[in-house]
């Protein structure tokens, strides 16, 4: 049994980043951002992960570097399949006849994202390929009981969407999907310096900006964080020093259009989930649940209580793993007609 179980996968293929947990090995063995390198003319990958990420506004002409994923989605299926199948390799030993692969998706994900998806997996070399939602992954992932009769509401914040969900009897009762998220959230610091400051910053300054000083409620402590970029009047090099408050006003819109989403999910919730989840409060999971205040600004607004796990960004994976182990258990809440 354990043979047969030990190259089986679950994967959070995210826009962000993409964690595998391995049923060998029992926890997540691989977390590493979703971009590739390759060679513009010859489609050759030369890197993924945190080594192409390192080369984010650094490469000569003949090198493209990229997100294959956009908005939870696939945007360039043979880069995916690429990426995939190189991030694979590195946390199994050679091929099973037989392999076992669970993916998380978002839960609005169309047929044709969800055929993409599987037919990525297949050419990676999955053998049998099963889908389940990135809010019911999650909520397995933290420990809730899915299949008991009471509402709980999951907000999931990736990387190129946000996903909220209330779950109850092992179903998704009503959800929402908002294609705002950790990206959006970087994108609008990057605007932010542009129009302020005449200061162009590129993707990996404004991420490290986000998650140094970023914030969506006022800190206790305020801080400063030191800005490098091009002057967009001159043409030069230029540093400047950046506070807490102004990236926090600088990410309000984005963060403002998450918290009304939760609310408009709320006033859909049926009456008796909505008791539930009174009591038992929202949960966040992903990357951005690690913004600083979120879950304050969220209890504010709705007047719930709000938790955050201790590792909200492999909530999902993990989730998806406890379905891989236990497929049989679990089958009713992956997404239907996915096995193949």
């Amino acid at each position: 049994m354990f043979g047969f179980l030990s190259n089986d996968l679950a994967i959070d293929l995210g826009t962000a980043n993409t964690l595998i947990y391995s049923a060998n090995e029992g926890e997540v063995v691989l977390n590493e951002p979703s971009i590739v390198a390759f060679n513009r003319i010859s489609k050759h990958i030369i890197a993924v992960g945190k080594a192409a990420k390192e080369m984010l506004g650094r490469t000569p002409r003949d090198i493209q570097v990229i997100r294959p994923m956009q908005d939870g989605a696939i945007a360039d299926f043979e880069i995916t399949e690429g990426m995939l199948r190189l991030l694979i390799k590195r946390v199994t030993q050679g091929w099973r006849s037989t392999r076992r692969v669970v993916v998380c998706v978002p839960q609005g994900i169309t047929e044709v994202e969800k055929r993409a998806v599987r037919d990525s997996c297949e050419h990676a070399g999955a053998k049998e390929v099963y889908l389940i939602s990135e809010p019911m992954a999650g909520a397995i992932g933290v420990g809730i009981d899915v299949f008991e009769s009471k509402g709980n509401m999951i907000v999931d914040i990736g990387g190129g969407t946000t996903e909220i969900a209330v779950i109850s009897l092992g179903g998704i009762v009503v959800s929402e999907s908002i294609k705002i998220a950790g990206d959006e959230m970087t994108e609008a610091i990057k605007n932010y310096f542009k129009k302020e400051h005449n200061l162009l910053i590129g993707d990996t300054t404004a991420e490290r900006i986000k998650i140094e000083i970023g914030s969506a409620y006022p800190l206790e402590k305020e801080q400063d964080f030191e800005v490098t970029g091009r002057n967009l009047v001159n043409g030069l090099p230029k540093a400047i020093i950046s506070t807490s408050e102004e990236i926090r006003k600088a990410l309000a819109p984005t963060v403002k259009e998450i918290v009304e989403a939760v609310l408009r999910l709320l006033d859909r919730t049926p009456p008796e989930l909505a008791a539930d989840i009174y009591n038992s409060g929202i949960v966040l999971n992903g990357g951005g649940a690690l913004l600083k205040g979120i879950d304050k600004l969220l209890k504010e607004h709705t007047s719930l209580p709000v938790h955050i796990p201790a590792d909200p960004l492999k909530s999902v994976v993990i989730g998806a793993g406890k379905v891989l182990e236990d497929i049989f258990k679990y089958s009713s809440v992956l997404i239907r007609g996915m096995r193949y």
